[in-house]
């Protein structure tokens, strides 16, 4: 009796077991912060395979599904632009309609079907980018979508695929967040690294200085004065054309960065009080 359980046993798992092969177009996904903006791509990776892709496999003048299998498929934690065009957050499918010189990229609300739409609805499409083709100088065997050129306003979606490439300008609202979370944090109780992070923006954005000065300043009496803190008072004293000061602040940051062991700022601060001494 024993001997038929064990037996039976066997036998259904060997009718529940399944082969495992690789897929031929293998899922993959992008995470990427863009200034304040979190942006997630998921999508399928279809190979040349020795296979004419563009006005072949994919057809010049017909929507493709941009990708294999399920829908690619783009979120936006934020109201962005893409290529001037306004978009709300949320999750959108991207379908395109390829070209030899020039691609239109649309940005559709409904993105839980397989393939194309069964009916194409303009009224889900969120916005549509005509762009320019480009060509790459190597062969690109996997489709690829990447996010790359990131700065805090904006980055751009490139897809590549054979010896094509279709670049995505995109605009996220990074300064009008940061500029709130400054008015609404200075408005309470901002702590050091309230004022630090204000003044380096301020900075960086070229506001107001003399601000940036007095929040730097801040931050340095309320946290006792780090090596990092004195750097970005020297850059703000540098640009306000207070020479003197800056060399003074850069001599604090050097003193500190010595004592903590960091070359990197050792080296900074050697070069910057060389150049403004002149």
């Amino acid at each position: 009796m024993k001997k038929i359980k064990f037996l039976l046993i066997i036998c259904c798992s060997a009718s529940f077991a399944q082969i495992q092969t690789p897929q031929s177009s293998p899922k993959a996904s992008i995470n990427q912060t863009v200034g304040l903006t979190e942006v997630k791509v998921e999508y399928s990776r279809p190979a040349m395979r020795g296979r004419i892709i563009m006005g072949d496999l994919v057809q010049f003048g017909e929507i493709w599904r941009t990708g294999a299998n399920a829908n690619t498929i783009i979120s936006f934690s934020d109201d962005v632009k893409v290529g001037g065009k306004s978009l709300k957050a949320g999750k959108y499918s991207i379908f395109s309609r390829p070209g030899i010189s020039m691609w239109e990229v649309f940005f559709y609300t409904k993105y839980d079907n397989w393939n194309l739409p069964d009916k194409w609805d303009i009224d889900n499409v969120a916005a549509v980018v005509e762009i320019e083709t480009q060509k790459l100088k190597q062969i690109k065997e996997h489709f690829t979508i990447s996010i790359d050129n990131l700065s805090n306003q904006g980055a751009n979606i490139n897809l590549e695929w054979e010896n094509t490439k279709v670049s995505v300008p995109f605009e996220v609202p990074t300064d009008e967040k940061t500029m709130a979370s400054i008015n609404s944090i200075m408005q309470g109780e901002p702590t050091a690294r309230d004022y630090y992070g204000a003044a380096i923006y301020f900075r960086e954005s070229g506001r107001d200085l003399q601000k940036a000065k007095k929040w730097i300043s801040t931050a340095i009496d309320m946290d006792g004065g780090k090596y990092w803190m004195y750097r970005q008072q020297a850059l703000i004293l540098a640009e306000l054309n207070e020479k003197d000061a800056a060399i003074l602040a850069s001599k604090n940051s050097l003193r500190l960065a010595k004592e903590a062991g960091n070359q990197d700022y050792v080296r900074l601060n050697n070069k910057s009080i060389s150049k403004w001494s002149k």
